[in-house]
């Protein structure tokens, strides 16, 4: 069957009419929900956005203009007591030659004192592969 033949079938019936009361409380219930949804698109919807925060801001605009007022002045005082001064770190020197060679001899007293005899322990380059355990070894040589 082709559409124009459903199309031509569909002519031919007769209408019935919906109940009265069938009718009414279809109708109501599109309407109930009808309002909903437009209610809660509405909420969202961006070009709702704006005249919605004019009706609230608009009972003291003068409140919130100064509050705005506040909030720029407290942005400017930060702005301009932040310290612009360099660091720290930026300000020191390097330290001299003599300060460095002290530095290393007390090094050199420290490990010493710890009972280290070389202290060049850190520097050594330590195995990439780790060697097997004990109890390993026994069950590969097994």
């Amino acid at each position: 069957m082709n559409l124009d033949d459903f199309e031509q079938k569909l002519q031919r019936q007769t209408l019935r009419q919906i109940p009265a009361e069938w009718r009414a409380e279809i109708l109501a219930t599109a309407g109930r929900k009808s309002k909903a949804e437009g209610r809660k698109q509405e909420w969202f919807r961006p070009s709702s956005l704006v005249p919605r925060l004019s009706t609230i801001l608009w009972p003291h605009p003068t409140a919130w203009a100064g509050l705005a007022a506040v909030w720029i002045l407290i942005l400017a005082v930060n702005l301009s007591i932040r310290d612009k001064s360099p660091g720290v770190a930026e300000k020191s020197t390097p330290p001299s030659p003599e300060v460095i060679v002290e530095l290393k001899q007390q090094q050199r007293l420290l490990a010493e004192l710890m009972g280290a005899h070389d202290t060049r322990d850190a520097d050594r380059s330590r195995p990439s592969v780790p060697s097997p355990r004990s109890e390993r070894a026994e069950i590969l040589a097994a």
